[in-house]
Formats: C-alpha cells, structure tokens, sequence
C-alpha cells in the first residue's frame, strides 16, 4: 500500500513597486480529504524583517523554517547568506537530502525560492510560488501584475483567491505577510 501524499499548500510571493507580500493558504489535503481549512504557512522571521512561507510536508518545512532561523541568527539577519548556506546543507545533509519541502523567503531587498534539491532560486519578475496551485498563482499574479495598478499584497491575495477556484487543492483562507 502507498502512503497517502499530502498536498498541503500554496505559496506565493509578489515583489511590485518597492513592496514584497508572501501569501499562502491554509488548506492541508492528505489524499482526497480535506484534514485542515487554517494551517498558516506564512510567517515573519528574523525581528519581523524576513517572510518565509512552506509548501509540501508540514513536518518537513517546520524542520526547514527551523533550520533557516538559525541560519539567520548565526549570520546575523543576513539573509543571503543564510540562503546560501541553508541551500549547501540541504544538498550534503543526509537528513535534510529527505525532506519534501520548498520554502519562499523574501527580504525588502530580495526573493528567493530554496527547493527540495537544494536549488537557490531567485525570479526574473519578483514573483515565486510553489506547491499544487503554484502554477495557477504564478499566471494569476503574473496578470495582475501586467494589467492593474494593485499593490504586491493585494496581487498575492487576489491570486490566491484565483487559484482557490482552479485548484482542489488550494482554500480561499489566505494568509498574507508583507514588507
């Protein structure tokens, strides 16, 4: 028998006009059942000046956040380089070579996506998003980007709500951090 696969959230991060806003959902699926409306996948680290959001296995991002806010401690709020040392653990840790996870931080001055390989990963347009409605997300705020004078927060929340009624596994409980 397969273990079920848990599908647990999507993620996304808009850059527009000096802003940068992290927008997940809430909704955690494990197979075709709904286990969860308001899991908050989006938090500020590092004295409020980092967003970090998760997608993938809960346990495993939990573990990732972990990591990264040592990270940033131990490099004094530094955000790239914590990235970047994060990353390099992520590729030579046994341990964390297992987890299934993405993880979205972003700074006022930068974005990056850190991926279960352990790729570093920054976009062209300012604008990440991961887990099962992340492809939808990316369209959706990609447009709205392109055709509205909305402010980041306001495209990462309104993509969200986009991709809510695409995505099965994807809810309208959308929580948002920006800077």
């Amino acid at each position: 028998m397969e273990p079920e696969v848990i599908h647990a959230t999507t993620v996304l991060c808009v850059r527009r006009d000096g802003a940068v806003a992290i927008a997940g959902d809430g909704q955690v699926t494990i197979g075709t059942t709904v286990m969860k409306h308001g899991a908050a996948k989006v938090r500020r680290l590092y004295h409020d000046s980092v967003l970090a959001g998760f997608a993938g296995s809960a346990a495993d991002a939990f573990a990732l956040f972990a990591r990264f806010e040592a990270k940033l401690e131990e490099y004094r709020g530094n955000m790239e380089r914590a990235v970047v040392e994060l990353a390099k653990d992520w590729r030579l840790d046994k341990y964390l070579r297992q987890l299934q996870a993405f993880l979205i931080v972003a700074n006022a001055e930068r974005e990056y996506l850190l991926s279960g390989t352990g790729d570093l990963i920054t976009p062209d347009d300012g604008i990440l998003a991961v887990g099962a409605g992340g492809p939808y997300a990316l369209a959706a705020a990609r447009a709205l980007v392109k055709y509205t004078n909305m402010t980041a927060a306001e495209v990462a929340t309104e993509a969200l709500r986009i991709t809510a009624s695409i995505c099965i596994y994807t809810n309208d409980n959308i929580t948002v951090e920006s800077l």
